[in-house]
């Protein structure tokens, strides 16, 4: 092979990489095993991670411990969807595309909005498409983002926006909450419900700062729109969100599901595609992608996004989760996450404990600890407890500060324990 393409050696296939990053000795990888030998091995290596089977989970910081019925995972390991592709030939993928239109049906209805994408990539980069359409549908460069917004996610529109050649600027935050400045010339305001330190964000304010000309863009939680009015009846012209807490198990971080939705009129600027209901020659119902506005399938200077992979296959675990859930398990879960919510801070209160922001919360709250958030929570590990993120590592200014999660899964027994060591490590009053 190596002399049919005129080479000596593998090394010559492999010359442009310097030589700096070349291996330079053999990978600590054991020799070939059977089977079962495998298995164990990998088991081995896999209990080596902490994860919520093992703790007391109170991390979430975008990433949340919910439940996931066993419906989910029965439906999406069937080979039909498992193995399945984006789905260009309607006559032999109708199963599949009706999934995907009953799941922008149900994203566009839990968010308020006409209507929904089949899915993105994950809430960071939904984001930052939003950001990129609107400035390409207002013909403005400037985006305004809330600084309490997700910080990764702001991350990632920084990216986007660097590569567009759009300027970003960070809406300061107080107490918790945004507090606006004029936008009187920006293509976008985006704002977080409930924000990344949990705190319910005004959207009425964010869409009057938003004035005539400037689209709002809303990064809301699927759970909390079960209970809170949803952005499209604040006026919010794009909702974005993660969907991964809609039957996707945390997984280290992935995969994700990006959700996408927004008003009828705006339908040809979105990225990504569209799944539509429409009949054949015969009258019979039938599905097919009606929208695909992405370049591989029309002219690259004409496509909206860069969107290519096929994630169908998590928007169909949210589908079954919802169609599982149904509205008033959706509101369950929601209604439970808040009762424990607020038990987790009435408790934290008793230990001595006060919350770091007077904003009303959904899910998540942020306890100034008094020491280093980053040292307690390591104590905590010790104890079986994942007490949650320390801010010190997103902003150094909140370097005592910890931002809890408390889902619908969390016991009563476990936030008393949470309390209880989070007391012992803490030992001290902390001020408001």
């Amino acid at each position: 092979m190596l002399a049919t393409i005129g080479v000596s050696s593998i090394d010559e296939l492999f010359v442009e990489i310097p030589d700096g990053l070349k291996l330079k000795e053999p990978l600590n990888v054991p020799d070939g095993m059977d089977e079962y030998s495998l298995g164990r091995y990998m088991a081995g290596l896999a209990g080596q991670n902490l994860d919520s089977t093992k703790l007391d989970w109170f991390l979430g910081a975008g990433l949340y411990d919910r439940y996931i019925p066993a419906s989910v995972g029965a439906v999406i390991s069937r080979g039909e969807f498992l193995t399945a592709y984006t789905p260009y030939q309607p006559e032999m993928s109708q199963g599949y595309l009706q999934t995907i239109y009953e799941f922008q049906s149900m994203v566009a209805e839990l968010y308020g909005m006409d209507l929904a994408n089949a899915s993105m990539y994950d809430g960071a980069t939904a984001m930052a498409e939003a950001a990129l359409m609107s400035c390409h549908m207002t013909g403005r460069t400037k985006v305004i983002v809330s600084s309490a917004v997700h910080p990764h996610y702001r991350e990632v529109l920084r990216s986007y926006c660097w590569a567009s050649s759009f300027e970003v600027v960070e809406a300061p935050s107080a107490d918790g909450a945004t507090q606006w400045p004029d936008a009187s010339d920006a293509a976008c305001l985006i704002v977080q419900y409930p924000n990344f330190y949990g705190v319910i964000e005004d959207l009425a304010a964010a869409r009057n700062a938003a004035r005539e000309g400037v689209e709002l863009v809303v990064v809301s939680d699927p759970f909390a729109c079960a209970l809170l009015t949803p952005p499209g009846e604040f006026g919010a012209d794009i909702v974005v969100g993660e969907g991964q807490p809609l039957g996707i198990a945390m997984g280290f971080g992935g995969p994700m599901l990006g959700l996408f939705a927004t008003k009828t009129e705006y339908v040809r600027k979105i990225p990504g595609r569209i799944v539509g209901r429409t009949v054949d020659h015969q009258g019979r119902p039938g599905f097919t992608m009606t929208l695909r506005t992405r370049e591989q399938d029309i002219r690259r200077e004409k496509a909206t996004s860069n969107i290519c992979t096929n994630q169908a296959l998590m928007a169909l675990a949210a589908t079954v989760y919802l169609s599982a859930m149904g509205k008033t398990g959706l509101q369950s879960v929601a209604e439970t996450t808040v009762r424990n919510t607020q038990y987790a801070i009435q408790r934290l209160a008793e230990a001595g404990f006060k919350l770091k922001f007077s904003g009303r919360v959904f899910g998540e709250f942020v306890v100034d600890l008094g020491r280093d958030a980053g040292e307690v929570r390591d104590a905590l590990l010790q104890e079986g407890i994942m007490a949650g993120l320390p801010l010190g590592e997103v902003d150094p200014e909140l370097k005592n500060c910890l931002l809890i999660a408390v889902t619908e899964v969390r016991t009563k027994a476990q936030i008393d324990r949470l309390a209880t060591c989070l007391a012992a490590a803490g030992r001290a009053v902390i001020q408001a």
